[in-house]
C-alpha cells in the first residue's frame, strides 16, 4: 500500500506556469487543484485543505497575498509557498507577513521549491537563497 502523497493546490494566473509545475510535481505530490485567480484559489483551498497551497502574488480579482491573508484568518492548516516573478523586498515582506511558509522565486524554482514545500511541512520557514538577504533586510 503506497502511502498518501502530499496534497498541493496550484494557483497562477499563467496556464503555461501552471503546467510546468504540475509537471515538475506531479510524480512527487498530488495536484489537487488549480486557479487562475487569488478568489477562486481562496475558496477551492477552503473546501479541499490542501497540505499545501503553492501561490503566485499577481492574480487578478484578488491578489495571493490577499487570499493568503484571508486564509490564515481562517486558521487554515494548509502551509503556504508563494512562487512568483518579485524579489523585491516589498512583496517578500509582504508574502511573509501573512505568514506563508515560504517564498519562491520562479526562476529558481528546480532547485528551490521541492526544498520549500519540505520545509514548510516541517513548520519551517524557507526563502529562496537568492532573495534572502532582502527578506532579513540585510544589505
Amino acid at each position: 500500500m503506497n502511502a498518501m502523497k502530499t496534497r498541493i493546490f496550484l494557483a497562477d494566473d499563467h496556464a503555461e506556469i501552471l503546467g510546468k509545475v504540475a509537471d515538475f510535481l506531479k510524480d512527487s505530490y498530488e495536484i489537487v487543484g488549480i486557479a487562475s485567480d487569488g478568489q477562486t484559489a481562496l475558496n477551492e483551498v477552503i473546501r479541499q485543505c490542501p497540505d499545501i497551497l503553492l501561490m503566485d502574488i499577481s492574480m487578478p480579482i484578488m491578489s495571493g497575498i490577499d487570499a493568503v491573508a484571508n486564509l490564515m484568518r481562517l486558521h487554515t492548516k494548509t502551509k503556504i509557498v508563494f512562487l512568483t516573478v518579485h524579489d523585491d523586498e516589498d512583496f517578500v515582506e509582504a508574502a511573509l507577513a501573512t505568514g506563508a511558509a515560504g517564498y519562491v522565486i520562479k526562476s529558481r524554482m528546480a532547485t528551490d521549491l521541492i526544498p520549500a514545500i519540505r520545509e514548510a511541512l516541517a513548520g519551517h520557514r524557507f526563502i529562496s537563497p537568492s532573495i534572502r538577504s532582502k527578506a532579513s533586510g540585510a544589505p
